[in-house]
């Protein structure tokens, strides 16, 4: 559009200068200077000096700063009447750019709702089969987990029926049958735990920490002895904390079944229990300084060797977030890993 409105006052100039050279060429004593409805223009010099022109005010060559208007210099050679420049000016027309404009932010806009909308439907469209194939995944899970409950449940009883009344001898038979179901019962509660996605009514109540890590010492009691791991403890009595008592169960179980599960065969697992925080340390495979950073996210194994879903410390990550706790976690590879909760006074 610019450019349209320069060749209008390119034209307009040729057609000055043309005059110019019909009056130049004119015997005719009364000059009238070609002045122009559609442009303003003025006649210079060599010097480019000022002669005659339809400016309201006289207009240099060489300080032309009006934004709002379009300029085009033309140079005339020969010198009609002794005009060696002619400089030819007219006011910008923004209307019909301001038009465009307005066009195209309405089209944009218009192009972006219905993009938008498109894009909407179209990503529902190609997703569905994926949501619902997660959606039944899910599904899945939940009603499996659910239905595992029972039956780990019953088999638990029954060794512990065993146990107690002394039926049978203990045999490492039965031993890795309690084992399996221990472990079959604490990936239960794990799964439980992440499909209710913490939505769960949290019972607080001020807990003996102490005596919960003494009772889950026992519950791992078989699976540390048929690893041929040495317990040490290190708790102080009688340390109490303000905590959901099954959230402490969930944090404790998690950190001493990967301290089992990833220690070395005859090993040593410590546990550190003191005013300020609970420490559990193993003599295990380690993690690497990379894998660190990450190894408290959901499904993030470092070491794929042993089984597990990855889910022990992001639950582990939850609980401690819940409370306001500080995880805090130091390895070396081959050398063992130190997991430390950090709680206030």
């Amino acid at each position: 559009m610019l450019d349209k409105q320069r060749e209008t006052i390119k034209y307009e100039a040729e057609h000055i200068k043309s005059v110019l050279r019909v009056l130049h060429q004119s015997n005719d004593a009364k000059l009238v200077y070609p002045a122009s409805k559609v442009i303003e223009s003025a006649i210079y010099d060599l010097d480019k000096a000022y002669i005659f022109g339809t400016f309201k005010t006289k207009q240099t060559l060489d300080n032309i700063k009006d934004k709002t208007k379009l300029y085009h210099v033309l140079k005339m050679d020969p010198y009609y009447l002794g005009a060696a420049y002619l400089l030819a000016s007219k006011t910008i027309d923004f209307k019909p750019i301001e038009n465009l404009q307005k066009n195209i932010i309405l089209f944009m806009l218009g192009a972006g709702i219905f993009f938008s909308i498109l894009g909407y439907f179209l990503g529902r469209l190609f997703v569905a089969p994926m949501r619902d194939s997660i959606e039944q995944m899910n599904h899945f899970i939940q009603d499996t987990t659910h239905e595992l409950n029972t039956p780990i449940s019953t088999i638990l009883t029954n060794i512990e029926m065993i146990e107690t009344y002394g039926k049978y001898e203990q045999s490492k038979e039965l031993q890795r049958i309690e084992i399996a179901s221990k472990t079959l019962s604490r990936i239960y509660e794990d799964l439980t735990y992440l499909n209710l996605n913490n939505d769960y009514y949290r019972e607080v109540e001020l807990v003996n920490i102490t005596k919960l890590i003494e009772e889950r010492m026992v519950y791992f009691s078989t699976m540390l002895q048929s690893r041929g791991i040495t317990i040490r403890l290190e708790l102080i009595p009688e340390k109490i904390l303000k905590i959901d008592r099954n959230d402490g169960v969930r944090l404790i179980d998690n950190l001493l079944s990967n301290a089992i599960k990833y220690n070395k065969k005859n090993g040593t697992l410590t546990v550190k229990l003191t005013e300020e925080s609970l420490r559990i340390i193993d003599t295990g495979i380690g993690i690497a300084q990379k894998d660190l950073k990450d190894i408290s996210k959901r499904f993030k194994r470092a070491n794929k060797s042993e089984g597990g879903f990855g889910i022990g410390l992001d639950i582990v990550n939850q609980v401690v977030n819940s409370y306001g706790f500080v995880l805090h976690i130091t390895s070396q590879l081959n050398k063992g890993t130190e997991v430390e909760i950090r709680w206030k006074k």
